[in-house]
């Protein structure tokens, strides 16, 4: 099984911090795990930022997902893909990228989060969890009692997968959301809208760290 941090990441397009200045800031807080996620530029925009941010991840021992734009395998230091397509078919993406690049997936039904497991699946961010702006989607909320029962369905079922809770997520919710079993929470908004962008990032690392059960 390959190595998945409890604390992800998420850059986001925000004005004033670029994706750079946020790697930037993420690995100085002490991030493991950075998913890159830009949905508006060009390849080669997307290249420069990805290079840049690369950089920054191997002075910090950093891994670098990139969100979509598989396409873009093996033209960079990229150690893996977030796919946000909840159809995606993973045995193909997976037969695409090999074995050696980490796969993770978006899933709102705990079908999907099988689906996911069965394909082949790293790891899958399971959402949303409240309401958030950094992301529009329609999704039905899951809420704390959501986490608790795909849990429950999951250990029935004798399915191991890291499942990440995503989407409006405060510091004050890492606790209960950690107590139902989840491997751990992915964060964009509230460190990036954070007074302080270092302190936000260590203050929810430390709460998953101390909350986890698993």
């Amino acid at each position: 099984m390959k190595y998945i941090e409890k604390l992800h990441y998420i850059t986001h397009d925000i004005p004033n911090l670029s994706h750079v200045e946020q790697a930037q800031f993420a690995c100085e807080a002490g991030a493991k795990w950075i998913q890159y996620r830009c949905l508006s530029k060009t390849d080669e925009a997307l290249l420069a930022d990805i290079n840049a941010i690369a950089e920054t991840c191997d002075d910090w021992g950093t891994t670098l997902i990139v969100t979509n734009h598989v396409h873009l395998n093996g033209k960079a230091d990229i150690q893996g893909f977030h796919i946000e397509d909840m159809d995606a078919d993973f045995t193909a993406i997976r037969n695409k990228v090999g074995n050696n690049i980490t796969l993770g997936g978006s899933a709102n039904t705990i079908e999907n989060l099988i689906r996911l497991a069965k394909q082949g699946a790293d790891y899958v961010g399971f959402g949303p969890f409240a309401t958030t702006e950094t992301k529009a989607n329609n999704f039905p909320l899951l809420g704390i009692d959501g986490y608790y029962e795909a849990m429950q369905e999951l250990k029935a079922a004798n399915i191991q997968l890291p499942v990440l809770a995503v989407g409006g997520i405060k510091i004050y919710d890492v606790e209960a959301l950690m107590q139902s079993g989840i491997y751990g929470i992915a964060v964009s908004g509230a460190i990036n809208f954070a007074d302080d962008f270092i302190a936000a990032y260590q203050d929810f690392y430390t709460m998953i760290k101390e909350s986890a059960v698993n």
